[in-house]
């Protein structure tokens, strides 16, 4: 949980996407379609480019969600709509799966975040806000500093109650020699 770092996911989710935009969106001279999308999926050339797959692959998935005022083109206001909307509302588990590796989270990073999404989404509305997200991190950080400082403070307890005569009152432990103190009042 301590690689996590949620800032750096929801802003590398809105520069890859807005840099992938571009890169795709200048690739047509009639923009960014459906069927534009498609070619791009479809060439292994563009493949290995530097916006990879995962951005084209979301936005072909869901081209009608974000295409607004179906024109059957996503224009730049659009992208921007919905890293406005991820800003907002934050990630749903469609969004981090498809999203997060564009962002470069790690394969075990986006598991751990699908793992806990339900505990991460605090308000139960299906994303994870930036916000609840450094929530999380920052109560596990906190969980696990208490069970380290639990575990440090059984290590160093005594659990030895010595002899109870006087000439080994010396190696007696804090223990025994409270349980002593108290029977002297």
């Amino acid at each position: 949980m301590s690689k996590f770092n949620p800032s750096s996911l929801f802003t590398g989710v809105k520069a890859g996407a807005m840099n992938s935009y571009a890169i795709l969106s200048n690739l047509y001279s009639d923009g960014l379609t459906k069927k534009n999308l498609t070619k791009a999926l479809s060439d292994t050339n563009l493949l290995t480019s530097q916006y990879g797959t995962t951005f084209a692959s979301y936005l072909s998935q869901n081209f009608g969600t974000y295409d607004k005022n179906s024109d059957g083109v996503l224009s730049a206001d659009e992208v921007q709509k919905l890293m406005t909307q991820i800003s907002a509302k934050g990630l749903t588990r469609d969004q981090v799966t498809s999203l997060g590796s564009m962002a470069g989270i790690s394969a075990d990073s986006q598991a751990m975040i699908l793992e806990h999404f339900s505990e991460m989404d605090t308000n139960s509305d299906g994303y994870v806000s930036s916000g609840e997200a450094q929530a999380y991190v920052l109560q596990s950080k906190l969980q696990n500093q208490k069970i380290q400082d639990e575990n440090k403070s059984i290590a160093h307890t005594s659990l030895f109650y010595g002899e109870d005569n006087a000439e080994d009152k010396m190696r007696s432990s804090l223990l025994s020699y409270k349980w002593m103190q108290d029977d002297s009042n």
